[in-house]
């Protein structure tokens, strides 16, 4: 029986960088054959303009982050964060008005980080209930719109120590108690848990055990090279031909966010996707 393809999208955030425009950076993924994109903020985009590129260029826009905050002070989102519900559901309307007008069906629901010196273990019970009330808020109105919701845990060993969710393992408890069935994660469903492999092999290891046990949740994926969150060719600790076979062999039918700094030019890097698809 043959297994259906994979299917991936470009991460405009980190690809086609030496663009300055999002919808630049979109036309250079469909032009690299990429028939998906995701981003992380586009919020100060010309949404129209995004709207215009997405449709000329015949793409889909599979992913995007609900806003941060205030980034300069150190925020890096918000739904875990005490005292800021109400910016958070403002940001989740933003995220909402640009996810509609793109088709786009995904928001990732960024938890946020551990205030600046407070200690983890002192901060994550409230943190948690405050998590748990935004994503049950957010899974109401994202139904309403059939967008799914995803949660991503952050290594917090090398990426962002003060990141709040920073196990598969936690965010599976979290789901748990947000309980609706459109909040997923990604490794990213209406809540989705989004998976990034990148973070979860520095944290945990043992993938192929973790992608079993939790793909029921998965509702998304992004990928990158370990150590230097490179092509996923790359020198590094991650076998991608066999991840990507085992994918297929679970029935993956989401996508796959290219989530990783290129080490050259983005389009010079893009070999191992070729190679895929000239197999598929």
């Amino acid at each position: 029986m043959s297994l259906s393809p994979l299917k991936f999208c470009a991460n405009v955030s980190w690809l086609f960088t030496d663009l300055p425009s999002f919808a630049q950076r979109m036309r250079a993924a469909a032009a690299a054959g990429f028939r998906a994109v995701e981003a992380a903020w586009l919020y100060d985009s010309d949404l129209e303009e995004l709207q215009k590129t997405r449709n000329e260029a015949g793409l889909e826009v599979v992913l995007l982050n609900t806003p941060p905050g205030d980034l300069k002070a150190g925020e890096l989102g918000l739904g875990a964060v005490p005292g800021r519900e109400s910016d958070f559901r403002q940001g989740l309307e933003v995220a909402v008005t640009f996810s509609k007008a793109l088709d786009c069906r995904r928001i990732h629901l960024m938890a946020g980080r551990i205030p600046e010196g407070i200690d983890r273990g002192a901060a994550v019970q409230e943190m948690e209930a405050t998590f748990v009330e935004n994503l049950k808020y957010a899974a109401d109105v994202l139904s309403k719109e059939e967008i799914i919701g995803l949660i991503e845990p952050i290594n917090t060993r090398v990426t962002d120590p003060r990141y709040f969710l920073a196990t598969p393992h936690q965010a599976a408890a979290i789901l748990q108690k947000v309980g609706k069935p459109n909040i997923k994660l990604q490794m990213v469903y209406f809540m989705c848990f989004a998976q990034d492999v990148f973070h979860w092999q520095i944290m945990d290891g043992n993938l192929t055990q973790n992608i079993q046990k939790y793909f029921p949740l998965i509702g998304h994926i992004q990928i990158a090279q370990i150590p230097g969150r490179n092509e996923p060719d790359s020198p590094g600790e991650v076998n991608f031909s066999y991840l990507f076979g085992l994918l297929e062999e679970l029935g993956y039918q989401g996508y796959i966010g290219c989530e990783y700094k290129p080490k050259g030019s983005t389009d010079a890097g893009l070999g191992w996707i070729r190679e895929y698809w000239s197999k598929h």
